[in-house]
């Protein structure tokens, strides 16, 4: 659950309850009872029945043999609708997957939605690591991806320092830029390269260069692409990474923009 420092006025308690069953259910696999959710969502039992009941009835909860509640099916199709609503056009998933096929490495789209920055569509690569966090909707880590930081490197340094203090700088591992004079020195030489990277910074092995697709005044119309790859190949194909996806931006931003009938 997302926490803010001031809590905005006139909201509806009913319904911040329901979300966080929602959240509490979710963490645990093996399922939760009434009172548990009662308990972790420090509400009375009644009125976690009360939510519980009407959740599962709406099909965003499921009950097991057991009496126990687990995430229903409606939340998964809320999820595919927000890849589907995050990705946009079908023709920029056909983009990232053929990209993905040629390349043999997972491509990752990432824009700022809600004033975080987001991963709005992945295409998984067959010698890529996987990982598990890059999925749509994943909007930690900005500092530690190449994704991220090529959207950082979007905002001026008091947008940024305000994004940063706002978000943190998490240590994701040893090599993880924790500092703001440190990310602010990287971001300066991807700028002089043409490519953000990171190298082991996010996960160990595992690097990351990213380019902008659009940089549009409208922070939300800003867009990034990526990809994930073993930490060597990073290293060593630094060229070859930047021009491949210095092409995939371009036929991205193609796939964006609506052709006009003549």
């Amino acid at each position: 659950m997302r926490e803010t420092a001031t809590e905005p006025p006139h909201l509806v308690q009913s319904v911040s309850r329901a979300l966080r069953i929602l959240e509490a259910v979710g963490r645990e696999p093996s399922g939760l009872s009434v009172k548990q959710i009662a308990s972790r969502c420090e509400m009375s039992t009644t009125s976690a029945y009360h939510l519980v009941r009407t959740l599962h009835y709406e099909g965003y909860l499921t009950r097991l043999n057991d009496g126990a509640y687990t995430t229903g099916t409606e939340v998964s199709d809320r999820y595919r609708e927000l890849v589907s609503a995050y990705r946009g056009p079908s023709a920029v998933g056909e983009v990232l997957r053929r990209a993905a096929w040629e390349s043999g490495y997972s491509h990752i789209l990432g824009s700022f939605v809600d004033r975080r920055i987001v991963v709005t569509a992945v295409a998984e690569g067959r010698n890529s690591p996987y990982i598990e966090e890059l999925v749509p909707g994943f909007d930690e880590g900005a500092h530690a991806t190449a994704l991220g930081k090529s959207l950082l490197s979007t905002l001026n340094p008091l947008q940024r320092r305000r994004y940063l203090e706002e978000n943190g700088l998490r240590r994701f591992t040893r090599n993880t830029l924790v500092s703001v004079q440190t990310l602010e020195a990287d971001l300066a030489r991807g700028e002089r390269i043409g490519m953000q990277v990171e190298v082991a910074q996010f996960r160990p092995d595992v690097g990351c260069g990213a380019v902008l697709v659009r940089n549009h005044r409208d922070e939300h119309r800003r867009l990034a692409v990526a990809i994930s790859a073993p930490a060597a190949d990073v290293q060593r194909k630094t060229v070859l990474i930047r021009t491949r996806l210095q092409q995939t931006a371009r036929q991205l931003l193609e796939a964006m923009t609506p052709s006009v009938a003549v």
